[in-house]
């Protein structure tokens, strides 16, 4: 492929135009869907890099209170990624069969749910905002200074997990670049907001840490209002009319019997994170913010490998749906390999220079140094993260949430969190023995999702 070719298949990658992905060649497939998805991740890496760089200017107290609230709402978003997981294969499917109506009313039918439920955390997360952060192990200056920032954050959270829903939707049509505008949108006005609310312009004080809140919440609600807009203009594969707009049980009970699978996955894996914050917490705030710290840039990484197996999870949906199962297999292979090499490549980029990441986002020697050992024992598990990633999103996208969902259990709270505990408090080794922990059992999940996936039997699962 000449570099003119290149510019010419990245311009229709970006410009959204609607494509039968079960026909064209799997290479161009991939690349038609993964581009938007992994520029819409890297603009979400860039914010969560972004937002704790200024963050971070406020001091520890206020890192360890980012960390503390994102590990519970972690459980609360597992509710919109499963419910974006569902809508996403639920949606690739009805497309695959070239049923585009009824994949409107079951995107419609997911939005109403989540709507549901994000209401009701709002109300519970405001009222109950100190007792979240005193469970998790906060100190009582964490607990004071910053329970406003997790009552704004979880009151705003119906943004956050429509915009997940929605854009999980427009990745199950295949128009992952409308996906990728609408985070851009969202995470752009974050950015800008995100310094002008923490610290003030000119005359105008500047919020502190409950600006931070604001500009998450702001800027989300844009993106979601850029969402509605495109269902609502009648011009996309996805639209909203009269005759899609209307409940159906039927529909709805189909997607929480998914969704339940995609939802008790990602609870499990968000649990067991908490469940790491817990015992990291034991080694004081210092720790507790270099923990962040690393997982932020870990994230980093990981979010544009998770657009390729976004794409694998499109491809496998939509193939199903064609009848196509062996062009779904080989659409996941080759979106894992290219996710090993990408991975690969980040992990020796963040091994050498981990103390030099780390030091960009706060300057106590503790908080380098945890965040250091963190960076670099973690990265040594990136080329395994990169199968167990698309080989689940591939499980995923063909409708079988149940089997990732038991992986996890039996990975991360049977393996990960004991082992963890006892590296940690028994053997002495602290933050340390959690890192360890999380390295093993992340190449652990990717050895049996592997497995799993090639045994084949998502190819039956009926939607």
């Amino acid at each position: 492929m000449t570099f003119r070719n290149f510019i010419n298949h990245f311009k229709k990658a970006v410009g959204g135009k609607e494509t039968d992905f079960t026909s064209i060649s799997i290479k161009k497939a991939i690349f038609y869907l993964s581009i938007p998805m992994i520029l819409e991740m890297v603009m979400e890496s860039l914010f969560a890099v972004v937002d704790i760089f200024f963050v971070g200017k406020l001091g520890v107290y206020a890192v360890a209170t980012v960390g503390l609230t994102e590990s519970v709402l972690t459980i609360i978003y597992s509710i919109s990624i499963g419910l974006s997981m569902a809508a996403t294969a639920i949606v690739a499917r009805r497309i695959g069969e070239k049923q585009p109506d009824a994949a409107s009313s079951a995107a419609f039918q997911a939005i109403v749910v989540c709507s549901f439920f994000a209401v009701v955390v709002a109300v519970l997360g405001v009222v109950y905002a100190k007792e979240l952060l005193s469970i998790m192990g906060g100190e009582i200056e964490v607990i004071n200074s910053g329970h406003r920032y997790t009552q704004i954050i979880f009151g705003g959270n119906v943004c956050v997990m429509l915009l997940f829903l929605i854009n999980g939707i427009f990745r199950g049509a295949g128009n992952a670049a409308v996906a990728m505008r609408a985070l851009w949108i969202a995470n752009g006005f974050n950015i800008i907001l995100d310094p002008l609310l923490i610290f003030g312009l000119g005359p105008i004080p500047g919020m502190g840490l409950e600006g931070a809140a604001w500009a998450t919440t702001t800027g989300r609600g844009i993106g979601v209002l850029y969402q509605f807009y495109i269902l609502l203009n009648g011009k996309s594969l996805i639209k909203f009319t009269m005759r899609n707009i209307q409940m159906k049980l039927s529909t709805i009970w189909t997607i929480l019997k998914v969704a339940s699978g995609g939802m008790g996955q990602f609870l499990i894996e968000s649990a067991s994170w908490i469940l790491l914050m817990r015992i990291i917490s034991e080694s004081g705030s210092v720790a507790l913010a270099g923990y962040t710290i690393a997982v932020r840039l870990i994230i980093f990484a990981l979010l544009p490998g998770w657009g390729l197996s976004n794409a694998a999870a499109t491809l496998v949906g939509q193939n199903l749906g064609a009848l196509q199962p062996g062009r779904a297999e080989r659409s996941a292979w080759l979106a894992a390999h290219i996710t090993a090499v990408f991975l690969g490549i980040c992990s020796i980029i963040f091994i050498g220079g981990a103390g030099f990441f780390i030091g960009i986002f706060n300057d106590d020697q503790g908080v380098i140094e945890i965040g250091r050992l963190g960076l670099t024992i973690i990265c040594l598990g990136y080329i395994f993260f990169a199968y167990g990633m698309v080989m689940t999103q591939s499980l995923n996208g063909a409708g079988d949430t149940r089997t990732p969902t038991i992986i996890n259990l039996t990975v991360l709270w049977g393996f990960q969190i004991p082992l963890a505990y006892i590296l940690a408090n028994h053997f002495g080794l602290g933050a340390v023995g959690v890192f360890i922990a999380i390295a093993l059992s992340h190449s652990l999940h990717a050895v049996v999702s592997t497995l799993v996936f090639r045994r084949g039997r998502w190819k039956l699962v009926q939607l």
